[in-house]
């Protein structure tokens, strides 16, 4: 009797062992329904798992979630290439994810990888600068530094070029955009640098040669938007040889379905002493999720 027992639990625990489920049987659609809560960076992790991860990860309303509101819109003023909206919603995200740059190269955008959110950067060439025409002040140079590369958190962008400011008495400059932002915070940042950046020997230096008068007066930030909403700051720029993104305040978009209108300053205009030695990269405007980040950074 303990022998048939023991054979009748043998062949039982046999069966539980074949029966028994895998990751590979959890069907797609439920896989999916539980990948949507995740990054994509996490999901894409996950896809590499099994053929049912990989098909659950490729579903529409997983990216479609992860997509702004009104991406519609984006892809429409960025892209200017209708068809895109007929791929599927993770070529929509992985083509919005790279920088894609518009109104003639000077202005890029692309999506944060980890959440979605929209993120713009606008050269120099698109700014307003006081004498920038006059080579005696300004010159645009070459450069494989105009880029915006933040512990992987963001894609690499680049414009080739930024202003270097020689000399000036009178130092502003100016911008504005108007981009349908989808609804939530956002920082805007001035990036620059005291000093001119080359390499020599294949190792970066920095010459300061023209980098005077900055530790006289502080620099003044003024941002105002369309809505009414505006921000003011001011401190000494200071660190040569290291690119700084100086922030000059937030703005909240409400409204998704209509565009923005921002308009920024970075001024020093007390003509009691010149001042020079700096590069203009870009202005960057991002969610304020990763503007913390940023200014997190040493």
């Amino acid at each position: 009797m303990g022998a048939s027992f023991s054979g009748i639990s043998s062949d039982s625990d046999g069966d539980d062992a074949l029966s028994k489920p895998r990751l590979g049987d959890i069907p797609e659609s439920c896989v999916a329904s539980v990948l949507m809560y995740l990054d994509p960076p996490e999901i894409c992790s996950l896809a590499r798992l099994n053929r049912a991860f990989c098909g659950a990860s490729s579903a529409d309303f997983i990216w479609e979630s992860k997509l702004p509101e009104n991406y519609g819109v984006i892809v429409e003023k960025v892209l200017e290439e209708p068809k895109v909206l007929n791929l599927g919603k993770r070529e929509i995200y992985a083509r919005l994810c790279r920088p894609n740059s518009f109104d003639g190269g000077t202005k890029e955008i692309w999506l944060d990888k980890r959440t979605g959110g929209v993120c713009l950067s606008i050269s120099s060439k698109a700014l307003m600068i006081t004498g920038i025409d006059d080579r005696r002040y300004w010159n645009h140079i070459s450069t494989e530094e105009s880029r915006l590369d933040f512990l992987s958190l963001l894609v690499t962008c680049r414009f080739h070029t930024v202003a270097y400011l020689q000399q000036i008495w009178w130092f502003e400059v100016d911008g504005e955009l108007e981009f349908p932002f989808p609804a939530g915070t956002y920082s805007v940042f001035f990036r620059v640098q005291l000093g001119k950046s080359t390499k020599r020997l294949g190792r970066r230096v920095c010459n300061p040669e023209h980098v005077h008068g900055w530790d006289i007066k502080p620099v003044h930030f003024q941002l105002t938007t369309s809505d009414g909403q505006r921000a003011v700051s001011k401190c000494h720029v200071d660190n040569p040889g290291n690119w700084i993104h100086y922030h000059m305040g937030d703005f909240v978009v409400g409204n998704p379905d209509s565009s923005t209108k921002i308009k920024f300053s970075m001024t020093q205009i007390d003509c009691t002493h010149t001042k020079g030695g700096l590069c203009v990269d870009c202005v960057l405007i991002c969610p304020s999720s990763v503007g913390k980040l940023i200014n997190s950074l040493p």
